[in-house]
Order: C-alpha cells, then structure tokens, then sequence
C-alpha cells in the first residue's frame, strides 16, 4: 500500500509530497506498535509464564507467593510466655537475600562483595549458589537493615529480598531445653516449639502459648547449677522444679546448654535435655520408693529391725554401707543414715514382684508422658532376678530420667496421689481438676515426709537445710558404670527434696555428673557435700521471689506470740 502511494504522489507534484509525509508517519506508527507488542508479550512470560512479578522497589524481580511456598517461607508463629505472661519466643519480620542466577550481570564481582558484607560465608559460596540454574536461590536469611543497605548498593540486578519471620528468644540459654527452637521455614526443631507446632502456626488464633514456667525461678535454678557445676568442675548438671500436688514444672535446667539463636554453636552435647533425655542410675534417692514400699506392704513397719553389722551376701555378690553403722537398724536408722544393706534387706522382704509393682505404679518402669519429643526410656533388668530386687532397692541396676524420679516423689509426698508433668498451662483456668488417682497411702505419704525431714536434720543431708523452714529431701551418689564395672572415680551425684516438707508445694531435683572433690568438701564429690547445697541455695532464692514466711513466724501468728522479725530470715521475706 505504501508503496502504491509513493509511485502516485511522484507524479502529483506538491500533492506527491504530502502523500509521501504521511507515508513515513504510517511506517513509524507500525514500527511503534510492533515494538508496543513485542514488549508486552514479553512482560506476559515475565510475570506469568515465569511466575515473577515485580517487587516495585528499585525494579528487582521477587518470587510469586507460589515461589515462596516451594521456598518455605514460613508464616507468623505465636508467641511463647511464662505463667506471669513474660516473653520467652516471638516471630519478628526480617529481610532475606535470594538471587535470581539468570539475572545475575556479574555474579565474580557480587560474590566478592557478598563475602565482604558477610565474612561467615565464603566467596566461592557465594560464586557456587549464583551460577545455579533456576530462578530462585537463597544467599542469607535473616538479614539486618545495615547488611541489607550495604547489599543494595553493589546494584545487582539480580539480589533480591524476600521478607520471613524470624524466631527470637528473649531469654536466650535460661529456657533453651523448654522452649527449644524453629527455623525460618517455619519448622519447631526442638522443645515446646517442635511439640506444638501446629498450634503456635495457627490454632492458637493470635494467643500466647502460655507455659508453666516461672522465669524467675528458672533463672535462680540455672544460676545455682551453672556456679555448682563449675565449682565441682562437673561435665554436666540437671535440675528440674515441680509444683507437687499439680505436676507443673516451673523450672528445668539441664546444663551445658545453648543458644537457641545459635543451637548449633555449642556443640550436639549442649542440645541433649539430661532432665527428660537423658537416664540414670541415681542411688540412693530411690531408697524413698522402696521405703515407701516396704511401708505399704508390710504390717507393722516401722517396728522392724536389720541387721547391718556386716556386709551382706547373695552368692557372688556383696553388699556393704558407705557410712557402716555396723549394727542392727530400724527402719528410719536405714533410711537416715542410707544403709544399703538395710534397704536391700527391706527391698528381699518385700519381694522381686511387688517392688517391680510399685516401681511401675509410680512410672518408674515406663516411658515418661511429657510434652517434648526428646524423652528417654528407662533402663531395668529383664528378667528381673533375686539379685536385682536388693539392688534395685537402693537405685542401682535401674536408670531413670529425672523426670521421672521428680514426679514419684512428688506422688510419696502429695499425699500419695499422681502427678502428670506438665509445662503448658490449660487455655481456660476455671477448668475443673481431674478426679485424682491415689496411689500412695496418706499414712506412708505421712511417714515418709517425716523420714525425709530426719535425712536433712540428723542425717547425711545437713547441708540442704533451710534456716527458718521445714524442709525434707535424700541424697544419692551412684558410680557410673562403665566397661569394666562401676567406676568409683566417676559419680552422679544428686538429691530430691520437698519443700515446705510438712505440706509441699516444690518438689527439687538437683545432679551433678561426675564432680570433682575439692578442699572445701575434704576431697568428697558426694551428693551431701555437692548436690545438697544447690537445694538449700535454690530454695533460699524461691523464698525471697515467692516472699515466703518462715515457719517460725507462721506458728507465733497461730499461737498469738509476736511474729519474729524478717530480717532474721534474709532480706525479700
């Protein structure tokens, strides 16, 4: 056509002129909109053959929300608290760096500058990732606000940012093995976060998940254990607090632990909960079962009598006291002074099958129900001989987690009810308490508070006294075993206590793994010189939080006398 016109205005003179004008403004309005078309053909495979839009800013290219989801990117999580609503986990929005390889104009040039931004990670990291094929790959997560202005101005076309949700922990290491931790995936790892994943992405509807923990309490039980286990140079620690009549940990230490912005950093031993992971063989802590035992199964109990003057005997096997009284002992003498021979005596009477019994009755056989996935199995002989019956009784030959241990004493001292550990209150506190099963009479509940008392009065739990308040616990010290045997130089040394011990409202269970005597204990690593102390401290410091009376003011306020001063007692009470 427009070469028709042309042949025609050659001949038209000015006519021609103006016909050939208009000609050329056709030819550059065609090539205009084919250019036009050729462009929006191309941003429609840009945006949607391609799955990318653009961001907006600076014109960089991000993924889809498809994209995104093949990525994980994680959504908001809900927030973790403490039983007096302070913060323990939270989600916080952060940018992080994704590279578009295909766009990548100079990926040497951004990777040196990448490296130099971000020194952890190396160049040829950085080099690899940005020559992969694909449109979408990651470079950093979590990003901060300098990093990321310092990475918009290499002005590679080809980084870009996507936002997440990144966990934070604001008590850091205090609540590590409880709280655990997530990636920025959206993945609970570890703890609470892995157990109640489903809830803290969506069912909790923009609630806290609200723990049993007391952060406070946890930070006085940490820092107890942490000075302990340095000053005994022990390789390990554990201590758990539980509300005896309810089962609701209010604190769980298990050391060494973690960073759970870092959990990696400190190693795969730091990330093992020795409280609910880890088993034991514990000593003599478990004479308060098979006390208890003989108490429930024997008419006239604590009218009998042993006789421990001499190591005890059964074929190859011989059994003898720490502490040898080297006489014949009642039934509290036995538990006081932590008799071995006695308590295996106590342990034969009551025979293989009905200690078995009473072990299981208080969950001592069986795999804990609690909320964490990082849970142990006891460890017991099978099949159970005569031989294992006198040891079992003194807590050796059968490992346990300290879980465990604490939620049996918690049912010998309740009252004799059980007790399920729990570390997530009820989202609605007016629901009505469970019928309680008792599984414990009250009367050997009763004698077995009094027995424990007379362990830290008069017996080898001195040191766990609390000035000013009744308190009852046990102590025990069992050697490691090993390839050979026991070994004596390597021990466990722990102890339970209940506090106040005539109506307990704290069950504490202190270890130390394998401490080390010093010249403050005269060369002794046992639990009455190591792990004893670490109740009277922690106790001491519950007191102060919890404002406590002593019970010398309680009983002048219900006898009319004039209340003794605080002072007395420490400052805080």
């Amino acid at each position: 056509y427009v070469l028709n016109r042309l042949s025609v205005t050659t001949k038209g003179g000015q006519g021609g002129a103006l016909e050939v004008a208009r000609a050329r403004i056709l030819i550059v309005r065609a090539v205009f909109l084919v250019l036009y078309c050729v462009v929006a053909v191309r941003l429609f495979d840009v945006m949607i053959i391609q799955n990318i839009n653009i961001d907006g800013e600076f014109g960089v290219p991000s993924p889809t929300h498809v994209d995104a989801q093949k990525q994980g990117v994680s959504a908001p999580w809900g927030d973790i608290v403490d039983r007096n609503d302070v913060l323990l986990a939270t989600s916080l929005r952060t940018a992080s760096l994704y590279a578009d390889p295909k766009n990548i104009l100079d990926p040497e040039a951004s990777a040196k500058q990448l490296a130099v931004i971000f020194p952890e990670t190396s160049y040829g990291v950085f080099l690899k990732k940005m020559q992969k094929n694909g449109r979408f790959i990651w470079l950093k997560r979590g990003v901060t606000p300098s990093d990321q202005a310092a990475i918009l101005k290499i002005g590679e076309p080809g980084l870009g940012f996507r936002d997440e949700n990144k966990r934070l922990y604001p008590q850091g290491d205090i609540s590590a093995h409880i709280v655990g931790y997530g990636n920025l995936d959206g993945q609970g790892l570890m703890g609470l976060e892995r157990s109640f994943q489903g809830a803290l992405s969506g069912s909790l509807k923009g609630r806290a998940l609200k723990t049993t923990l007391d952060i406070r309490i946890q930070h006085a039980l940490r820092t107890e254990m942490q000075t302990s286990m340095e000053k005994f140079k022990a390789k390990g620690a554990a201590g758990i607090i539980m509300d005896a009549q309810a089962g609701e940990v209010l604190a769980m230490v298990s050391l060494p632990d973690f960073d759970p912005h870092a959990p990696t950093s400190s190693g795969k031993n730091a990330q093992f909960n020795r409280v609910t992971q880890g088993v034991y063989e514990l000593g003599s802590v478990f004479k308060i079962f098979s006390t208890a035992a003989f108490l429930e199964t024997q008419d006239n109990a604590l009218t009998q009598t042993f006789d421990a003057t001499k190591p005890l005997k059964r074929g190859r096997y011989t059994i003898r006291d720490f502490h040898a009284e080297k006489r014949v002992l009642t039934i509290p003498e036995i538990f006081m002074h932590s008799s071995n021979i006695g308590t295996a005596l106590m342990g034969e009477t009551i025979g293989g099958e009905e200690l078995q019994r009473f072990y299981k009755k208080l969950g001592l056989l069986t795999k804990p129900d609690v909320a964490f996935s990082e849970v142990g199995k006891p460890l017991y002989p099978r099949p159970w001989r005569d031989i294992n019956t006198l040891t079992a009784s003194y807590g050796h030959g059968i490992a346990v987690s300290p879980m465990q241990l604490v939620t049996a004493v918690s049912a010998v001292v309740n009252g004799g009810y059980k007790v399920t550990p729990r570390f997530v209150l009820p989202e609605n506190e007016n629901t009505q308490t469970a019928i309680k099963e008792q599984i414990i009479s009250s009367e050997t509940s009763n004698v077995m508070k009094s027995l424990m008392k007379l362990v830290v009065t008069d017996g080898t739990a001195k040191k766990a006294a609390v000035e000013g308040y009744a308190v009852g616990g046990k102590t025990g010290t069992a050697e490691k075993p090993g390839k050979n045997g026991y070994d004596r130089k390597k021990l466990i040394s722990s102890f339970v206590g209940a506090f106040p011990i005539d109506d307990p409202k704290y069950v504490l269970f202190v270890m130390l793994d394998e401490p080390k005597g010093i010249p403050e204990t005269y060369g002794y690593a046992t639990a009455g010189w190591t792990a004893a102390p670490i109740f009277s401290s922690v106790m001491k410091r519950i007191v102060s939080i919890e404002a406590i009376e002593p019970d010398l003011m309680k009983q002048n306020a219900q006898s009319g006398k004039q209340p003794v001063s605080n002072a007395s007692y420490g400052d805080g009470l």
